[in-house]
């Protein structure tokens, strides 16, 4: 599975560092975990089950900043189901 470009829009988001993120996004229900800085780094996305588990796929996020704290490379990488 990939990340399409409108979830990309989304997960590109700041959200309150630390902390688990949970959304619907269309037919699927999605978890991310945000880091210090608020962004997503570890994303879950499937079908929740009722005690809110999610079972589909699972993604990391890999931010590779400078000195500066300025983002250079950014891509998210597959770590299979879950």
């Amino acid at each position: 599975m990939k990340i399409g470009e409108r979830l990309l829009k989304h997960l590109n988001k700041k959200y309150e560092p630390s902390r688990m993120i949970a959304f619907r996004f269309g037919r699927y229900d999605v978890a991310t975990k945000t880091d210090e800085a608020g962004n997503p780094v570890l994303l879950f996305i499937g079908k929740a089950d009722d005690r809110g588990i999610i079972k589909g796929d699972q993604f990391t996020r890999r931010l590779l900043k400078d000195a500066s704290g300025a983002i250079v490379k950014d891509h998210w990488d597959y770590k299979g189901k879950v």
